[in-house]
């Protein structure tokens, strides 16, 4: 019974990205200037995707190893992806690829994408980078979804170098060749299911996807990644997926981070593929997990259309209040003290530019419009329930 659920929910929200318009492509610029390219499609909730880093955002939409993800995940939310930087559609020109231009790099996506909050999957290389996000920016990531990632690239075994150091020089001899003799030593990792065809989609995707030079670079990088001590500290809805059967990052990574993320939950796929395909049952069990996951957000932005309820002698009623975020408490607690942005930015150790958008997002909440958006905002506090969540924060 079970089985047949998830096949008509997930049935039904392929439906749905099939009738969908073309995702649409723009560019946002990192920090030290790189060009990163983004895409956005489908409808529902906004999801961001910090991708792994074989990817063509074009290329993508053809591929029978990547159409399945871009559709299946565009019929269960608003998904903004991107080309890592040096990769795909992105500037292939760049100065580095340490962890911290990767972060700058998902921030300016988010940026150039207009996002308040969202939902943030976290997916293979992409992992490392959606938990540093989340913990840097809690006011704005909504839940974190990680799949086949891991906390660090190199383990604490000396044959986990010896590996990495084998697989670099393969790069190095094989990436750029005609024949894919050496790509498909990965490609058998990343998909030991996939048929010949999708195996040489693949193949063909690394040499389209980047340069050689690029291609080692990143590795080598990447492996000076470790975001084990950051675990603890993720205070946000979490729920880990990954294969049992996956070669390129091993189970046991899975495990660590639903246990080391405090209510965490891990959801075992039955598959050897790090790259899950479309005909494995794998498949629609981990469009519904997301599904499912991410319901609370879709239930949030039709309550968010919504009028707020009120009491009968006119105060803001509980359910409005509730719709807001710890954070976003803090910042109207603030505003009803009679702080300006600049203050409250001090005061909780953000920019003002987060606090405008807190604002914002507190302001549609409230479904408050107006020059007097402020005052309002900092009166509905002070009444009924936010009187008492004020005065308990001694306000």
């Amino acid at each position: 019974m079970q089985a047949i659920l998830i096949a008509r929910r997930v049935g039904y929200r392929l439906s749905m990205a099939l009738e969908m318009p073309p995702q649409t492509i723009r560019f946002a610029r990192s920090a030290d200037g790189v060009r990163i390219a983004f895409a956005r499609v489908g409808q529902g909730p906004p999801l961001v995707i910090a991708t792994c880093w074989l990817s063509h955002l074009e290329y993508d939409l053809e591929s029978p190893v990547w159409r399945h993800w871009v559709t299946g995940m565009a019929g269960i939310a608003t998904t903004v992806r991107y080309d890592e930087r040096g990769f795909g559609l992105s500037d292939w020109h760049v100065p580095d690829f340490a962890l911290e231009s990767r972060i700058k790099d998902l921030e300016a996506v988010i940026d150039a994408a207009g996002l308040e909050t969202f939902a943030l999957l976290g997916m293979s290389q992409g992992g490392p980078v959606a938990i540093a996000y989340a913990l840097r920016h809690p006011e704005r990531v909504t839940r974190l979804i990680l799949h086949g990632s891991y906390t660090a690239s190199l383990g604490p075994a000396p044959e986990s170098a010896e590996l990495e150091d084998a697989f670099t020089r393969m790069i190095e001899v094989g990436w750029a060749r005609p024949e894919g003799r050496f790509r498909r030593v990965f490609t058998d990792m990343l998909m030991p299911g996939a048929t010949p065809e999708q195996m040489t989609w693949v193949d063909d995707l690394m040499r389209m996807s980047t340069s050689t030079a690029n291609a080692v670079a990143f590795r080598q990088q990447r492996r000076d990644v470790d975001v084990g001590d950051l675990l603890p500290r993720v205070s946000l809805p979490t729920l880990v997926l990954h294969a049992r059967g996956d070669q390129c990052n091993d189970f046991s990574e899975g495990r660590r981070l639903a246990a080391e993320i405090p209510g965490a939950r891990l959801v075992t796929l039955e598959s050897d593929n790090h790259v899950l395909l479309a005909d494995e049952p794998a498949w629609p069990v981990f469009l519904a997990e997301i599904d499912a996951f991410l319901e609370p957000d879709r239930q949030l932005g039709r309550e968010g259309s919504s009028q707020p309820d009120d009491d009968d002698d006119g105060r803001v009623g509980s359910a409005a209040l509730g719709a807001l975020t710890a954070r976003e408490r803090d910042v109207l607690r603030l505003v009803a003290a009679g702080q300006d942005n600049h203050d409250i930015a001090v005061t909780l150790t953000l920019s003002v530019r987060t606090v405008e958008r807190h604002l914002q997002t507190i302001y549609r909440k409230l479904d408050l419009a107006g020059s007097a958006q402020r005052t309002a905002a900092a009166a509905l506090l002070l009444a009924g329930d936010g009187n008492r969540l004020a005065s308990g924060n001694g306000q």
